[in-house]
């Protein structure tokens, strides 16, 4: 019996099968049968199987796509299905789904004899980590919670009704998240002064040039560009931001290059307590603009006009997941340093 003469029946079976959305979407591009078969009344269910199986759990991915300030963000949403909330689902799984990769390399930065891919219930503890940071940032990171009013016992007890939502292994994935992405931000995106000069000697072992570090503002006015590229947020899935040069690519070759036009010094965002500041501020991002800026943005200009586009409530009014988590865990009896210690050492956390 030829593939394209199954019984209806049979090819749902194969469609339901499928673990990517790329998959059902070409076996229903293989014949008009499948087509037919695929453009029934069962469209819908099967693309949101498939999406689960490959993005899940998407519950918590539809709470970010839905999520408005309208509702308290630890009242979990049921929404009806329909593909335009699929597109937005999508969208933000994969984004999370590129976290899998970075963990890893992040996770065992210097055990590397530890390091290997994640499992399949690794990776989907870790998506749901993801979601769960993610939904937190877009509900609490926002112009309406300023730098003024983010300890008071109201506000505090607003952001920990979201994370009463968690147990507190769950909470320990999203501090082990957390945790590797703040790497990626100090390391990659907002590079300290001695991390530029390190990886500068590094490139060039047999220069002399002693690096000039800007040790003024980090947030300077916006500068002029003529070149525009759209970027990821969750609050508006596609904007303008100015980028400075015309290739992603050259303005990597360019970061730790000493041009006329450009000093690799610059490149750094500050020592200690400037740069650390400047890290909590950014850690108020969610993870989709955060990959987006480790993929599209190397030079610290292409960083400052991101944020400069946030508006000025974004700086100097630091991330406050870590203080909301803080509190939770307190309340609960728990030692905060435990565990904290026990997600270093891997006892609990995405592989835990």
């Amino acid at each position: 019996m030829q593939f394209e003469d199954l019984a209806n029946e049979l090819v749902l079976h194969v469609f339901q099968s499928c673990t990517s959305v790329e998959d059902v979407l070409s076996l229903a591009s293989t014949c008009r049968h499948f087509r037919t078969v695929f453009g029934a009344s069962q469209r819908l269910p099967v693309l949101y199987r498939a999406a689960e199986a490959e993005y899940g759990p998407l519950t918590e991915a539809i709470q970010i796509a839905t999520h408005n300030s309208s509702q308290p963000a630890h009242i979990v949403r049921k929404v009806p299905l329909s593909l335009a909330l699929l597109k937005q689902v999508l969208k933000i799984g994969a984004a999370a789904k590129k976290w899998e990769d970075i963990y890893p390399s992040k996770k065992w930065k210097d055990a590397f004899e530890n390091r290997r891919l994640l499992t399949t219930g690794e990776r989907y503890r870790l998506r749901r980590a993801i979601y769960r940071l993610w939904l937190y940032s877009k509900a609490f990171h926002n112009s309406r919670y300023t730098r003024l009013t983010r300890t008071h016992k109201h506000v505090v007890l607003e952001r920990a009704e979201l994370l009463h939502n968690w147990s507190t292994p769950e909470l320990a994935e999203v501090e082990d998240v957390r945790a590797v992405i703040r790497d990626v931000l100090r390391n990659q995106i907002c590079p300290s002064n001695g991390t530029i000069q390190r990886k500068f000697r590094k490139r060039h072992p047999d220069s002399d040039q002693q690096l000039l570090f800007n040790i003024h503002l980090n947030y300077p006015p916006p500068a002029s560009s003529t070149f525009q590229q759209h970027y990821y947020t969750t609050h508006q899935i596609s904007s303008s931001a100015k980028f400075f040069p015309d290739d992603v690519k050259s303005a990597y070759s360019m970061k730790y290059t000493s041009t006329p036009n450009h000093e690799p010094g610059g490149e750094g965002w500050g020592d200690d307590i400037p740069h650390y500041y400047i890290i909590e501020d950014m850690a108020k991002l969610d993870p989709g603009q955060i990959i987006w800026l480790k993929e599209n943005a190397p030079l610290k200009g292409m960083v400052e006009c991101f944020v400069n586009e946030l508006g000025d409530s974004f700086k100097n009014n630091g991330e406050t997941f870590g203080q909301t988590l803080e509190w939770v865990l307190q309340e609960r009896g728990e030692d905060v340093e435990e565990i904290r210690t026990a997600i270093l050492e891997g006892e609990i956390g995405v592989t835990g």
